[in-house]
């Protein structure tokens, strides 16, 4: 089989390392929303909601990214660190 097409990232990110991720396990309808603390200075800590959580788990050591239309999502560290660069 043929190996599958190669791709590179050139899409600019907003991102926040995270330092803990502590999950509030008190939000309605058995899904856990948090408080995310960022290792970056200068942020302050800041509520993900459950769906965020359900869908993205996200993990201290990882990377809260907002993309330009607006959509969160959870990177592993190693993932994130090999395809950005801060600007």
């Amino acid at each position: 089989s043929a190996e599958m097409p190669r791709y590179k990232c050139h899409k600019e990110v907003w991102a926040l390392k995270i330092a803990a991720m502590d999950y509030d396990k008190t939000v309605p309808e058995g899904t856990v929303g948090g408080t995310l603390t960022p290792a970056d200075k200068g942020y302050a800590p800041f509520f993900v909601d459950a769906a965020y959580c359900t869908k993205h788990k996200p993990k201290a050591g990882g990377y809260y990214v907002v993309y330009k239309d607006g959509y969160k999502s959870f990177s592993p560290a190693d993932a994130f660190e090999d395809g950005y660069t801060r600007m």
